[in-house]
């Protein structure tokens, strides 16, 4: 299978998961949308957003309370219905079922921002910055950031050591991959200056830390494109071994840090 295929069929495995997603993957920091809206000096009254793979709105509806007028374009038709639920009391708030790489707006429509949120990697990566420039407004903002696992220097030991049950069944770590904290998380400012579609690019990183139980992290899992693929004997096996590792300390919870690097660029 090649990369497109694979990071295409990777991708429409979410929308099997939609309900648990919402509310298994974190919320994100308050302080990353005030830091956006200053960064991109975006104004409620008078700029238009577009969200690229809005999900279930997660992020969608931390701007929509901030009173923006947003159109997410989501490629799952269950994260789309989901959405809409979740952001029904929205009305400035408009969720489309299309994939973004052939979606286009309504006539005369503008937008001040374009942003994805944990979802820029999941776009085409020959179309994404050339379609965002093209539904920007002059003037206007890219931003996007991914929600990642990072380990501080105090960070839980649980995830390291748990690696050994991914090796046995078949999923252990990529060659290369490794560790990043929260300050080495890679950020994506050279690509996007090396597109010359954009200018003055702003990076911001933001970090926190959630304590999860057994269920509760396992819920989480089950909303990793990759989890979601492994076969029923994989997942029976991690998630048991999971449970029995939690279940020797004293709390029975772990800590996972998540990390995001804000990217934001004006159009050229």
């Amino acid at each position: 299978m090649d990369a497109t295929a694979g990071r295409e069929r990777l991708r429409q495995t979410f929308d099997t998961v939609a309900e648990r997603y919402h509310e298994a993957r974190p919320d994100y920091p308050d302080e990353l949308f005030d830091a956006l809206i200053a960064m991109t000096d975006l104004a409620p009254d008078e700029d238009t957003v577009l969200e690229i793979g809005c999900g279930t709105g997660k992020a969608t509806l931390a701007l929509a309370r901030r009173g923006f007028r947003i159109t997410g374009v989501e490629l799952g038709a269950a994260l789309a219905a989901q959405a809409r639920r979740n952001l029904a009391g929205f009305p400035g708030v408009t969720v489309v079922n299309a994939d973004i790489e052939s979606w286009h707006p309504p006539a005369q429509a503008e937008f001040g921002l374009v942003f994805a949120a944990t979802a820029w990697h999941w776009i085409d990566p020959v179309l994404r910055y050339r379609k965002a420039w093209e539904l920007l407004r002059p003037g206007g903002h890219l931003a996007f950031w991914e929600a990642s696992h990072v380990f501080p220097a105090d960070g839980d030991p649980f995830f390291k050591q748990i690696q050994d049950v991914y090796d046995e069944i078949g999923e252990g770590m990529p060659d290369g991959d490794h560790y990043p904290t929260p300050e080495t998380l890679a950020s994506r400012g050279a690509e996007i200056a090396a597109t010359g579609m954009f200018a003055d690019v702003a990076i911001r990183r933001f970090d926190w830390e959630i304590r999860y139980t057994a269920d509760e992290y396992i819920a989480l899992l089950e909303t990793f494109s990759g989890h979601i693929a492994m076969a029923r004997w994989q997942r029976d096996r991690l998630y048991g071994e999971i449970r029995r590792r939690l279940a020797q300390r004293p709390d029975g919870t772990l800590r996972r840090h998540w990390g995001v690097v804000l990217h934001v660029a004006r159009k050229r």
